[in-house]
C-alpha cells in the first residue's frame, strides 16, 4: 500500500480505531463452533478481476450466519430474527465485480451487531454491567432499540429476555465490526490512491413503503455526494423503469456520512431497494421477481461504472 494509501486508510479508520477495545476471548469451539468460524471471516470481499473503476459497492446488512450462541440468547424464532436483513442483497449487487468494483458484504446479521451504526451508539441498559468505554449521548436510533448492538428487530419486537454480558458488546464490536470497517477503509484507500477518487455505495433494502417508490437515494441531503452523481444514479434508475426518490425517508446512514466527503474525492451514497420488488418477507425466501429486479440492477451498475462522470475526476490532495 502506498504511504498516501496508509494515510487514508488510517484516516477512514474511525474512532473505533482510534479507542481500541478490549478483546473479549473467543468461546471455545466445544461451545459455538459457529461463532468461531464467523469470527474467523466476518466480512467477504469480492473483488474483480482487474479493479478498474472507482466504485466501492458495500452490502452491510445481508450477513445470514447466525451463530448458536447468538440465537440461543434471543426469545426470537429464526424467522423473527431474519426480518432485519437486508435479505439477498449482495446477490443483487454480486454483478460489480464483472465492472471492475469490488463488493464488501458483512457475514454476519445485522440483528447481531450493525455496521452501520457509530461504535458509540450503545444502550447501557441492555448489559448487566458498565461497558467500560465511552457511550453516545442517547440517539433516536438507540432510543428505538436500533444501536449498534440492537436491542429489536423490524417492527419492535424485542430479540433479547434478559440482559447481555458487557463482555459481549466488547467481543461483537471487536471481532466483528472493526473488521468490516477497517476492510471497507481500505478499500476506499485503494481507489483514492489509484483513481484519485473513491465511490462507496451503500446498498440496503426497504419494507415497501406506504408510499410505494421502489427505490430511496440518500446522500445525506447533498453532503455525502456530488450532485451531479446522485442526479445520474437517480436519472439511470428511472430510465430502468423504477419509480426513485431522495432522502426521504433514508437520507443515508453512519456508513454514507462518515465516508462520504465529495471535497476529499470520497463519494458516497445509499440506495434502498423495496423488497417487495424481489422477496417473500413471510418466508424471507426470494420471490418470483428478483431475477429481473436483479437484472435491472446489473444494467443500472454497468451504466454507473461505466459513466466518465464529473464525479471521476481527481479531488484536490488530502491533507492529514
Amino acid at each position: 500500500m502506498t504511504s498516501e494509501a496508509a494515510a487514508l486508510t488510517s484516516s477512514l479508520a474511525l474512532d473505533v480505531e482510534t479507542e481500541r477495545l478490549s478483546a473479549a476471548p473467543l468461546p471455545s469451539p466445544a461451545e459455538d463452533p459457529g461463532l468461531l468460524a464467523l469470527a474467523a471471516e466476518p466480512v467477504v470481499v469480492h473483488q474483480p478481476a482487474i479493479f478498474s473503476a472507482p466504485f466501492i459497492f458495500a452490502s452491510p446488512h445481508s450477513g445470514r450466519c447466525y451463530p448458536q450462541s447468538f440465537t440461543g440468547l434471543a426469545r426470537l424464532d429464526a424467522i423473527n430474527l431474519r426480518r432485519s436483513e437486508d435479505a439477498f442483497v449482495d446477490e443483487l449487487f454480486d454483478c460489480v465485480t464483472e465492472f471492475g468494483a469490488p463488493l464488501i458484504a458483512a457475514r454476519f446479521p445485522r440483528a447481531f451487531v450493525d455496521p452501520n451504526r457509530a461504535p458509540a451508539e450503545l444502550d447501557p441498559a441492555m448489559f448487566d454491567a458498565p461497558l467500560g468505554r465511552p457511550v453516545a449521548a442517547r440517539s433516536p436510533r438507540v432510543a428505538a432499540g436500533l444501536g449498534v448492538i440492537p436491542k429489536v428487530v423490524r417492527d419492535g419486537l424485542e430479540i433479547y429476555d434478559a440482559r447481555l454480558p458487557a463482555a459481549e458488546a466488547m467481543f461483537r464490536l471487536e471481532r466483528f465490526y472493526r473488521p468490516y470497517h477497517a476492510a471497507l477503509s481500505e478499500l476506499v484507500a485503494k481507489a483514492q490512491a489509484q483513481f484519485g477518487v473513491a465511490i462507496v455505495v451503500d446498498c440496503h433494502s426497504m419494507p415497501p413503503p406506504a408510499k410505494a417508490h421502489d427505490i430511496v437515494l440518500g446522500d445525506c441531503y447533498g453532503e455525502a455526494a456530488g450532485s451531479e452523481l446522485i442526479a445520474y444514479a437517480q436519472k439511470a434508475l428511472v430510465q430502468l423503469g423504477f419509480s426513485v426518490t431522495r432522502n426521504t425517508p433514508y437520507a443515508g446512514g453512519y456508513t454514507t456520512s462518515l465516508y462520504g466527503k465529495p471535497r476529499d474525492g470520497v463519494h458516497a451514497f445509499q440506495i434502498e431497494i423495496s423488497r417487495g420488488l424481489y422477496l417473500d418477507e413471510t418466508r424471507m425466501e426470494k420471490n418470483s421477481g428478483f431475477a429481473t429486479c436483479k437484472e435491472q440492477l446489473r444494467r443500472f451498475a454497468a451504466s454507473l461504472i461505466s459513466e466518465p462522470g464529473s464525479w471521476r475526476r481527481s479531488a484536490r490532495p488530502l491533507r492529514f
